[in-house]
């Protein structure tokens, strides 16, 4: 007899449950660095397409899988095939990986959040070296905001092989993050039914405070404009059409186990089709919403550095010169510099290396991602705007609240097919098992607080799931489509949602997306070979910026282990269940 299970107060709050999880950081800091460099408003075709014809079909095939079998992602599963429980195992470990990880964001987001009430922020200036007679070094040769990012906030060591120790500031966060998680999913989704109401909307809140700032702001128009102008020769390079195929696959949180979860906790007849149009239009329409917040944002950056440089080369040609206030402007300067290199050439000549090429086009093309957008190029515009501290904690609320919203996904994933289980739902209180889960995760997650835990931090965002999440979604495809049978999955939809799926659903998920996901994995194995070497970004104090470094051994094999730990369970779960069964059945035989 099927135990009884928790359900939603309503629909809205599954919608928003999958809003909360689905629309996370990468709307915020992948899709407009996409949209930067590949195209700008052309950008949003192949994204369109890819919505329609990737994303949609896969999110309303697992929420309806999750509301049919009305379990985790294991059980789910292994209901359709014993054989494919190891699709479920996977799910379970790329999300402990994620959880392993992710959380540190919130952890560093709260750090920020922590230091914005200061006057003035402590990024907005260099810190005096220890003689009170000169700005530190090595801030003169980055800048204040990455200063305080690498040095303050990181501590950075100059390589992965340098562990260093752990910076207990940012394991305090850490903790701190981990206990808001767990105060999140303490009662399931009695808790989190409730907290996703506030990690949904509040974002969208922020984000509009955000764009009226960013409208107003001097040289917005210059970051929409870079924005929208569609550069359509993008559209014949086929890494375009890739990257909006790998933004729609993993901005939608698919493979993970999360919508399962979330959908399994839904009444049996819930319209999951529309829920699944619902949750990929807002995902992608919040990606365009906050690539036009952040492209204002951009062009106020760029437009203040670029005046800034002219303001620097104006300032020392008058100097060097001895020429009048005033007698150089932005006007005026190219004719400027012509005339002095031909009136002064030995004396311009010497000054020349000292002299900067200011350009608007190369500040605005300077494509920034991940953490270096989230915390040094935001952080960086954010303290030229006035009342900084405000917009300061208005963002950082704002990158925890999306972070929060990821991790109730990514723990839901987890305990789902966890509490699911008869062994441990009979032995321990769901509180345990949830502070179980957290307490790992969480001790693991020191590992990122290292000096250099940033190193380690970028492997498992890079290596932790890209390809074992395209597996685990061909797999359930396959699966839904060939192994439980399309026929018997349209009955099913039609005894939920009262019709069965269109034509078009069944194109889409019986061909079309197959090909696509095969085709994204092909191109990341080439892509992955033909990068010979696997290397990353280390941070050199000496000079003030990134420098590229192969990565050790250890590390690589690290790599391995991750792609392997999640892939492997797939094969390796049905080659168990094909053992266990033959011995089962050799005993049959052995008793009759």
């Amino acid at each position: 007899m099927e135990k009884t299970r928790p359900l939603w107060d309503n629909p809205f709050q599954f919608v928003f449950a999958c809003i909360s999880y689905a629309v996370g950081l990468g709307n915020v800091w992948r899709f407009p660095y996409l949209c930067q460099m590949y195209g700008g408003g052309g950008f949003l075709v192949p994204y369109l397409i890819m919505l329609i014809v990737e994303g949609m079909p896969l999110i309303y095939l697992e929420l309806a899988v999750g509301q049919r079998m009305r379990q985790g992602s294991i059980g789910a599963w292994k209901a359709i095939s014993p054989y494919l429980c190891g699709v479920g195992i996977a799910s379970v470990v790329v999300s402990f990986f994620l959880s392993m990880y992710y959380n540190v964001i919130n952890a560093w987001a709260l750090w920020y959040l922590f230091h914005s009430f200061q006057d003035p922020l402590p990024w907005a200036h260099c810190p005096l070296n220890i003689n009170q007679t000169d700005y530190l070094e090595e801030c003169e040769k980055a800048s204040s905001t990455q200063y305080f990012w690498y040095r303050k906030t990181l501590n950075i060591s100059p390589s992965i092989e340098e562990s260093g120790s752990i910076q207990w500031e940012q394991a305090g966060c850490l903790i701190l993050a981990w206990l808001v998680v767990y105060l999140c999913i303490l009662r399931g989704t009695e808790s989190t039914g409730k907290v996703v109401y506030v990690t949904a909307s509040l974002p969208y809140a922020v984000l509009i405070v955000y764009l009226i700032r960013g409208l107003t702001l001097h040289g917005a128009a210059n970051g929409l404009t870079y924005m929208f102008t569609p550069k359509l020769e993008q559209l014949a390079n086929p890494k375009t059409w890739i990257n909006a195929a790998t933004q729609i696959f993993f901005s939608l949180g698919l493979g993970f186990g999360s919508l399962i979860a979330f959908a399994s906790y839904n009444e049996p007849n819930n319209n999951c089709e529309r829920h699944a149009i619902i949750v990929s239009l807002i995902n992608s329409s919040t990606s365009i919403f906050a690539s036009i917040v952040t492209f204002s944002i951009y062009g106020f950056k760029a437009t203040y550095n670029y005046e800034s440089c002219l303001s620097k080369v104006i300032l020392l040609l008058i100097n060097a010169f001895e020429l009048e206030e005033g007698s150089i402007t932005a006007t005026n300067l190219e004719d400027m510099k012509s005339y002095l290199a031909s009136a002064h050439p030995s004396e311009y000549a010497e000054l020349f290396p000292q002299i900067r090429n200011c350009s608007l086009e190369a500040e605005l093309n300077t494509a920034v991602q991940g953490t270096g957008l989230a915390f040094i190029v935001y952080s960086e515009a954010i303290k030229n705007m006035e009342v900084s501290q405000l917009y300061s904690v208005l963002y950082f609320i704002m990158l925890l609240m999306l972070g929060i919203g990821s991790m109730l996904g990514n723990t839901a994933a987890i305990l789902t097919p966890l509490t699911d289980s008869e062994f441990l739902s009979t032995h321990l209180p769901k509180e345990v098992i949830s502070g179980g889960v957290c307490f790992v995760n969480c001790v693991i997650g020191l590992v990122f607080t290292l000096e250099a835990g940033s190193y380690w931090f970028d492997i498992f965002n890079d290596y932790a799931a890209t390809l074992s999440l395209l597996l685990i979604v061909l797999v359930e495809t396959i699966a839904v489509c060939y192994v439980y049978g399309l026929k018997k999955f349209g009955e099913d939809l039609h005894v939920m949602i009262g019709h069965k799926p269109s034509w078009y659903w069944k194109i889409l998920w019986a061909f079309v997306s197959p090909v696509l996901i095969v085709s994204l994995f092909i191109f990341y194995i080439t892509d992955y070979i033909s990068t010979g070497t696997l290397r990353y970004q280390a941070w050199d104090a000496t000079k003030g910026q990134l420098v590229t470094k192969d990565y050790p051994s250890n590390a690589l094999a690290v790599i391995g282990l991750l792609v392997a730990a999640s892939t492997m369970c797939i094969p390796l779960a049905a080659l168990v269940t094909l053992i266990i069964k033959r011995i089962k059945r050799g005993n049959a035989l052995t008793a009759e």
